[in-house]
């Protein structure tokens, strides 16, 4: 008798467990648990899981920060996490369909929560907002979701947005009536507004910097209205410090352009992603990137893979904001590459200045591309159809490390830039790839999902103390 009872109580322990993980798998997503190292984490910074939070996103290093309120009001940076897809360009979203993800101060509500997201779980992001109606810009359903896959949004594996998930259900379960994410298209730092001086968002990146440059500051949530088209931070009025910040940063601008910064403009196939995810993905393929199982890896894509293999085009434009060369590089912030490039005249000035001395010989043509590759097999060079004067002999490794990682593109003569003292470079399509591609499929029942890449799981749990 007591063997079947025994017998019994493990059956009714057995069947309660598997109705609790039932509960959990199907309609009760909503409940993920923040996880036991976050609330470690959490403690050690003397934070509450009730405190309010604030959310950050840059689209250039595909990182998203979650900010989280201390005892004395001030936020404080918790973590944060590698970004595994967003899509389109750098700048604001225009219009639905055209896979921009949003630029701008949004706030997250309780009603814009999803545990039934068909990608793990999302929350709306808010647009279009006062500011974005304010310019007639249309679209729906933008959302911060799992999948690692975007066609517009602001994509996380499956276990990342769960954390956040959990992170914004608690703030909002402690009074936070709603979390404000500002989604930036890159760190608002002097180096980056110097780069991206001559693009045609400056004038909306100047004024999301304000917000930005108010939080930084302060510390504390900056409040956000439009008016005339534009947003306003404290109704317009910057305390003295920000102000001076402010000062401060414009000033190291002029700094950075009167020592030659080059102006650029960065053009993506389709968006990117963090550079681990990308180590993930090349040496490990899609598993790595955190796949639920429930979706059949084998069968599930990242949206637009093809379009993450080589990093952004760098347009590199002369003072007047005119495209002056075009490189593909694997890495945007190669600045000895972007400088070199940006001092070179074009190669019709080249072509047109007469030699002081009209009897000496004339510099021999440079080899083909190709033949220029020899030395850097690694790279692919498609084709080449400029002929410009050979770099000097202490140029060649500075020359071979340019080709190591830039792929050479078929261009016209007067599109090309070279010198002979910068790296030869052909110019590259200016205009993004098709951008046409499918969602991935919708996700089955289910919350089982594989363990991260070691190296974004390490990225992740080493927060940039900022």
């Amino acid at each position: 008798m007591a063997l079947k009872q025994l017998a019994l109580v493990a059956f009714v322990a057995l069947t309660l467990a598997a109705c609790e993980e039932d509960r959990y798998r199907s309609a009760s997503r909503h409940y993920i648990p923040i996880p036991g190292a976050t609330y470690a984490l959490m403690s050690e910074k003397g934070m509450s899981k009730d405190q309010p939070i604030l959310i950050r996103s840059y689209k250039k290093e595909s990182e998203l920060e979650i900010w989280k309120r201390r005892g004395d009001g001030r936020y404080a940076l918790l973590k944060t996490f590698p970004m595994c897809r967003w899509s389109g360009q750098l700048g604001p979203k225009i219009r639905e369909g055209d896979r921009m993800a949003p630029e701008g101060f949004y706030a997250i509500a309780p009603q814009q929560m999803n545990p039934n997201s068909a990608y793990y779980v999302s929350f709306n992001m808010g647009y279009p907002n006062a500011y974005d109606r304010a310019h007639g810009r249309t679209g729906a359903h933008l959302m911060v979701h799992g999948a690692c896959s975007s066609a517009g949004c602001y994509s996380m594996t499956d276990d990342q947005i769960g954390e956040i998930y959990a992170l914004v259900r608690e703030a909002q379960n402690g009074g936070q009536r709603a979390v404000q994410m500002q989604a930036f298209p890159f760190r608002m730092t002097a180096q980056n507004l110097a780069k991206h001086r001559l693009d045609p968002n400056i004038a909306f990146w100047k004024n999301l910097k304000e917000g930005s440059d108010y939080f930084e500051v302060t510390k504390e949530e900056p409040p956000v209205s439009v008016a005339g088209g534009r947003y306003l931070f404290n109704g317009g009025t910057a305390p003295a410090a920000v102000a001076e910040k402010r000062h401060q940063d414009e000033v190291q601008v002029a700094q950075l352009v009167a020592k030659g910064t080059p102006a650029i403009r960065l053009v993506y196939d389709d968006g990117d992603q963090h550079a681990s995810f990308k180590q993930a993905l090349a040496t490990s393929g899609g598993d790595a990137l955190n796949r639920s199982a429930s979706w059949g890896s084998r069968n599930v894509g990242i949206s637009r893979e093809d379009a993450l293999a080589s990093g952004p085009r760098v347009v590199v434009l002369d003072d007047r904001g005119k495209a002056k060369a075009t490189i593909r590089a694997a890495s945007a912030e190669d600045d000895a590459i972007i400088a070199a490039v940006a001092a070179a005249p074009p190669v019709e000035e080249l072509e047109a200045k007469p030699t002081a001395n009209p009897a000496a010989p004339r510099p021999a043509a440079a080899p083909a591309a190709t033949e220029l590759a020899k030395a850097a097999p690694q790279a692919p060079v498609l084709a080449s159809t400029a002929s410009t004067p050979v770099a000097p002999a202490e140029d060649k490794p500075f020359l071979q490390r340019a080709l190591s990682f830039m792929p050479v593109f078929g261009g016209s003569a007067d599109q090309g830039v070279a010198t002979a003292a910068a790296p030869v470079v052909s110019v590259v399509p200016a205009s993004p790839l098709s951008t046409s591609a499918p969602l991935p499929p919708r996700r089955a029942r289910g919350l089982q999902t594989s363990r991260l890449d070691q190296s974004t799981a390490a990225y992740a749990s080493q927060p940039t103390q900022r």
